[in-house]
């Protein structure tokens, strides 16, 4: 077997009920301005080429390099010698893609990568055990109604019922969804190339009219744009990611001129070597407080 076949049986055996996928995009978070070891950024990497790349090749994370995670993809996909890409499938269609955590901008992937991805309900870096494929889908669906039972939301969605939220998930939606931590995560399986399985590229609109703007637009696929998010830097609060956040953010505003912060100015304090974690958590409180563009 090739090594996404070897994959995805492994995960159709943990998971063997049958059902089918939602017919719901693919998305892959990524912040388009994060520069790589070589000097270039993301979106430059993207349009020279045409390939987007792991995290593991990149070294650019949010966390998850190691830990636990290689031991859950090797009890998941077996010895199938291959990395995934990992993304999340948008049942909600939010248009800030399924997992902002992940990144500004994001590519929505066409249907057809969803037949070789597998699906857990929740991050894999939380070792998560509900997990399905294009065609064993059940069990994540009805972890998702037995989330709206006990919390009365999932995917970013609420609800007062399982029957209420499914009607409500095929609602079009133009607000941000803001789900840091509550997704479908999907693992691609067999790589994501721009020419083959790329349908558009969705941008936060901080990117308007820079240079990362051009680079994206070298991509290929139509570009859309999402509403954004924006926040005065001295309404970051220290109780949601620590108390180096609100002086960070104070410091980044002066240190640029830029009473309000978003997208572009956080890529550019990482740029100009600003603690990447610490920039990381300013884009959570960006993403859980950002007012639209």
């Amino acid at each position: 077997m090739t090594p996404t076949e070897t994959a995805l049986a492994h995960v159709r055996a943990l998971s063997p009920s049958a059902g089918a996928v939602p017919d719901a995009p693919i998305t892959v978070n990524f912040h388009p301005d994060r520069l790589l070891a070589d000097g270039r950024d993301v979106a430059q990497h993207l349009a020279d080429d045409r390939v987007y790349r792991t995290q593991y090749e990149t070294g650019i994370s949010n966390g998850g390099l190691g830990g636990d995670r290689p031991a859950w993809e090797r009890r998941m996909f077996g010895d199938c010698g291959t990395r995934p890409v990992y993304g999340a499938l948008n049942l909600a269609g939010h248009p800030d893609g399924a997992a902002p955590r992940f990144g500004s901008c994001h590519l929505i992937l066409r249907p057809h990568v969803r037949d070789r991805a597998t699906y857990s309900l929740g991050d894999s870096v939380t070792l998560p055990q509900i997990v399905g494929t294009a065609t064993t889908f059940t069990a994540v669906r009805e972890g998702l109604l037995a989330q709206v039972t006990r919390t009365g939301q999932a995917l970013g969605v609420t609800a007062t019922s399982p029957q209420q939220w499914l009607a409500a998930l095929a609602a079009p939606r133009a607000h941000a969804g803001r789900t840091l931590d509550d997704y479908v995560e999907a693992q691609i399986h067999g790589g994501v190339t721009l020419g083959d399985d790329v349908a558009a590229l969705v941008a936060d609109p901080s990117f308007r009219g820079t240079a990362t703007e051009t680079r994206l637009q070298a991509l290929g696929p139509p570009i859309r744009w999402h509403p954004g998010f924006r926040l005065d830097a001295d309404a970051f609060p220290a109780d949601l990611r620590g108390p180096q956040i609100p002086p960070l953010a104070r410091a980044i505003a002066r240190r640029y001129r830029e009473p309000v912060l978003d997208a572009a100015i956080l890529g550019r304090a990482a740029r100009d070597g600003d603690d990447p974690q610490l920039v990381k958590y300013l884009w959570h409180i960006l993403v859980m407080r950002g007012r639209p563009a």
